[in-house]
């Protein structure tokens, strides 16, 4: 085995994806002539029951970019997304077979590659899976991989985790990964929308991040992020707002160094947390 496998969070689960595939940066071959009739059908099932929640709820960049994937028939091949991938923003996607390590995350990330579990939940797994399976990673991550300015945040965003992750900070970098990539929130002119791939391949949330009058929404501040922990077994306590994706890039243009200093000053907030200098995102 070339790499050692990776368990999520504090889970006793042991990982399902076949690491003795992968070679030392991870990565693998997707072997798509293993996908079974069943792993298809799946695949249909969760794309269409997904997609037609998206009108009113999700961002348009992710919904013009939704077709980029290629027809739904099927779990697509990752080799023809790259071609469409590489001619618009120079990215490619890769296959992986499950969590990878933190490290080896940021250097994918950081030359344009963006890892994808190869493997797709079993069927009694529809509504919720522990674990990013092919269809959170394609439907939720790559479309948004299409956007120009998101393609070259999330680039961004794995340069800077190298350095947190010399820093000993990758902790703190990774609550902005969750509460932008995977649950962030977008103004747009008509409302509230959704582009984080953790809500827009879910069911359950994308409605109740957007819609719900007891969800807390906040503006995004970058301090206030980090120092805030994220559940991985519920909806989110807080959901962070952007106003476009340009925000994003640049507020993650300055060196990070001295805001790491000063959130492990000011300690952590629970998910929940509600402070003094939150700026509520209201409804309407």
């Amino acid at each position: 085995m070339a790499v050692e496998p990776v368990v999520y969070g504090a889970s006793e689960r042991p990982p399902r994806g076949d690491y003795a595939r992968a070679g030392d940066d991870y990565t693998c071959a997707q072997d798509w002539s293993a996908y079974t009739e069943a792993d298809h059908h799946t695949w249909r099932r969760l794309f269409e029951r997904q997609s037609a929640l998206l009108p009113g709820l999700a961002c348009d960049a992710f919904v013009q970019a939704l077709p980029s994937l290629g027809a739904p028939g099927q779990i697509p091949r990752f080799e023809d997304i790259n071609t469409r991938l590489w001619a618009a923003t120079g990215w490619e996607i890769v296959a992986v077979p499950g969590l990878i390590p933190e490290r080896p995350f940021f250097e994918l990330l950081a030359n344009r590659r963006f890892p994808v579990t190869d493997w797709i939940r079993q069927p009694e797994e529809f509504d919720y899976v522990v674990e990013p399976d092919v269809f959170h990673d394609l439907f939720g991550h790559v479309p948004l991989l299409f956007d120009p300015v998101f393609a070259d945040y999330v680039q961004r965003y794995g340069q800077g985790g190298l350095k947190a992750h010399d820093l000993g900070a990758g902790e703190l970098l990774s609550r902005l990964y969750w509460y932008t990539i995977e649950f962030g929130l977008i103004r747009q002119p008509d409302g509230l929308r959704a582009y984080g791939a953790g809500i827009l391949s879910s069911a359950g949330e994308l409605r109740h991040s957007v819609t719900s009058p007891t969800a807390r929404r906040i503006a995004l501040d970058l301090q206030r992020c980090m120092r805030t922990r994220y559940k991985i077994d519920d909806y989110q306590a807080t959901y962070f707002v952007i106003d476009d994706f340009q925000q994003l890039f640049d507020l993650t243009a300055p060196d990070f160094t001295p805001l790491y200093a000063a959130v492990r000053s000011l300690g952590e907030l629970p998910a929940d947390a509600s402070i003094a200098s939150d700026s509520p995102i209201t409804l309407g």
